[in-house]
This record gives structure tokens, C-alpha cells and sequence, in this order.
């Protein structure tokens, strides 16, 4: 008959700074880094007892609580798609398994939307001036699912307006030639495509002559 080992808890030392974690420390040596409403709800304190299937549900606990912590996190700061908070989960340490469980929870609690995510990523690229394509390019980056493009692309407006100002402001009073292909160059990586920017160069022009 096998014998489950225990090991009894020394001491929880509170986190040394704000968002830290608990040092958790055993008798046999063993240290682990519980984030504190994991140590408060599970009652952790000097000389409790626990098993190794004890250890194994703190630490899927701890990861679990981790995960959700640091999605709350990532959203707070910016808007991102369930794809991309995944996958940024799983680049700062977490385990797939809770990345997932985090982005469920948090679609569940009506916290994720990749459809209202995608329209403010499309407000922010029309208010910097970005062109059509540029603003694809920031919906791809954002692993924005194409099912959500359409929609949220059809709120983009007329942009021919702001093309023509970053245009006259690049190209100053006397444009020399290199100075017209470097304006029109900077207006198709902000977006835009040849077509557009020839269209605004000669609405330029014109405005010019007259």
C-alpha cells in the first residue's frame, strides 16, 4: 500500500510589490509563486498539509487565476481580438490550456467582441489618415477574423480629403520631382494606392494653377 507524501507549508510570504505574487514556502523545500486570491481562497497559511494531487490542483488553480488576471490586463489597456489575446497569453508564459479557459470566461462575461474590436480598430486607422489598405493591414495584425472586415470596413469614409492634406503638406509651396515621388511613396505606405494618390497629386495641381 503506497503512502501519499505531504508536504506542510513553512511560510506565505505577502508579494513584494502590488501586482506580485505570494512565496509560498514547504518544509521539504519546495517554493511556489501563488498569486494571493489563489493563497486567500484556498485558506494557505504555516502548517497546512498538502498531497501531490493537492499541489496539482493549487498549481492548475494559480494558472488558471493567472491567465484571467493578465487577460484583464491586456484588454484593459487596448482592444484586441480572441485570437490575438490567445496568443499573447500564451507569449507571456501561460498554458494554452488556461489562455483559452481565460478568452471563454471573458466572451462569456461580454468583455470580448472581435465585431466591435474590429470597428475601433478601423475609427483609430481613419483618424490617423491611413488609407484603405493600411487599415486592412492593421485588422490583419490584430488577427481580426475576415468574417468581421466587411462589416466594419464599410464605415470607412470618403478618404480623399485627408490623402490631399498629408500630400500638400509634404510637398510644401515648390515641390521639386524627388520631393513629389517621396510624398506620393509615404501616401501609399500610409494605404493608399497609386491611383488615389495620382487622383490628389492632380487635384493639387490644379488647385495650383488656378
Amino acid at each position: 500500500m503506497s503512502v501519499k507524501l505531504k508536504s506542510i507549508i513553512k511560510a506565505v510570504l505577502p508579494p513584494k510589490h502590488p501586482n506580485g505574487k505570494c512565496t509560498v514556502v514547504f518544509d521539504d523545500g519546495k517554493i511556489l509563486k501563488l498569486l494571493p486570491q489563489v493563497v486567500a481562497d484556498r485558506g494557505l497559511g504555516p502548517g497546512v498539509e498538502l498531497d501531490d494531487a493537492a499541489l496539482a490542483a493549487l498549481e492548475a488553480a494559480n494558472g488558471a487565476a493567472s491567465a484571467k488576471r493578465r487577460a484583464v490586463r491586456i484588454i484593459s489597456a487596448a482592444g484586441v481580438s480572441k485570437q490575438e489575446l490567445e496568443q499573447r497569453l500564451t507569449q507571456k508564459g501561460e498554458r494554452t490550456e488556461d489562455a483559452k479557459n481565460a478568452v471563454a470566461w471573458l466572451e462569456e462575461l461580454n468583455l470580448l467582441d472581435d465585431a466591435e474590436t474590429a470597428r475601433q480598430i478601423v475609427a483609430r486607422g481613419v483618424s490617423r489618415g491611413y488609407g484603405m489598405e493600411r487599415i486592412k493591414q492593421m485588422l490583419y495584425a490584430k488577427r481580426i477574423p475576415k468574417a468581421y472586415w466587411e462589416e466594419a470596413l464599410a464605415t470607412v469614409p470618403d478618404m480623399r480629403g485627408a490623402l490631399t492634406d498629408f500630400l500638400r503638406k509634404r510637398l510644401g509651396e515648390e515641390p521639386d520631382e524627388k520631393t513629389v515621388r517621396s510624398a506620393a511613396q509615404a501616401a501609399i505606405r500610409r494605404g493608399y494606392s497609386w491611383t488615389e494618390v495620382r487622383s490628389a497629386l492632380e487635384t493639387l495641381q490644379e488647385d495650383k494653377d488656378e
